[in-house]
């Protein structure tokens, strides 16, 4: 009598093979997050619209970047060279990288179109670029992988629904609409532990990320008074008020300092 054996797939092969045969069937999917009656024009009269400018700063010693260890996965290594950590990146004068300013309170019930055009997270050398975005409740956001390895997308929101998935392949994409307001929704990848990212999910469209120089401008606010909000992945948040007439500039400066 002939005995037949039964072997175990793993459950992390199974995943990947599905993963493949959506890519070969063109890869990719879409999560659609509704927003009811979203209005299809700006409520702000462009003609008495202000902005809000300022700059971000880190006082004090500049903490060394640490290296990221990437020997695990071979594909990851970059050439000429280690990666390092993200996690507070300064340019010239103490300008601060990365750091999410926004819009807190001050614009009432008003409510905004959702964007057209759709940001996207890539994921390149291992690394999830930007490493800070910002989006809009109900506007598109792409997710691409760029490398030649594994990457699997885990969004871990406290107020948004959360989401996990596979990417084995270069060229995957996966589109996520968020369905509410929250800042941050940290981003994360399985495989790769050293891969963050931070997603900032708003109602309107007043907020910008820090680059190099650590400037900001939120253009295009109502005249009012307003709560501007800095975030930092490990600094912390500050707050602002700026009063603006119409047609006016305010601005707002934001200094953090090592944590003790």
């Amino acid at each position: 009598m002939t005995r037949r054996v039964y072997t175990a797939i793993p459950v992390f092969i199974i995943t990947v093979l599905t993963a493949l045969l959506a890519a070969a069937c063109g890869g990719g999917n879409t999560e659609q997050a509704a927003v009811p009656d979203a209005p299809t024009v700006s409520p702000v009269d462009a003609a008495t619209a202000g902005n809000v400018t300022g700059r971000v700063t880190f006082a004090g010693t500049a903490p060394k970047p640490a290296a990221v260890r990437m020997e695990s996965d071979p594909n990851c290594m970059p050439p000429g060279g280690a990666a390092t950590d993200e996690a507070v990146v300064l340019g010239q004068n103490g300008a601060l990288q990365n750091a999410f300013v926004y819009v807190k309170d001050g614009l009432g019930d008003l409510r905004f179109p959702i964007p057209s055009n759709t940001p996207v997270l890539d994921q390149k050398g291992c690394l999830y670029t930007p490493h800070v975005i910002g989006v809009q409740v109900g506007q598109s956001i792409e997710i691409l992988n760029s490398d030649p390895t594994l990457h699997n997308v885990h969004a871990v929101p406290t107020s948004n629904q959360e989401f996990n998935t596979g990417q084995p392949l270069p060229g995957m994409k996966h589109t996520h609409r968020f369905s509410t307001r929250e800042v941050m929704v940290p981003f994360k990848c399985d495989v790769h532990p050293w891969m963050r990212a931070y997603v900032g999910v708003l109602d309107h469209p007043y907020f910008a990320v820090t680059g190099p120089d650590g400037s900001f401008d939120l253009k295009g606010l109502p005249p009012g008074t307003y709560t501007i909000e800095a975030w930092h992945e490990t600094l912390g948040t500050q707050t602002q008020t700026v009063t603006i007439a119409a047609k006016e500039s305010g601005t707002a400066a934001f200094e953090f300092k090592p944590k003790s």
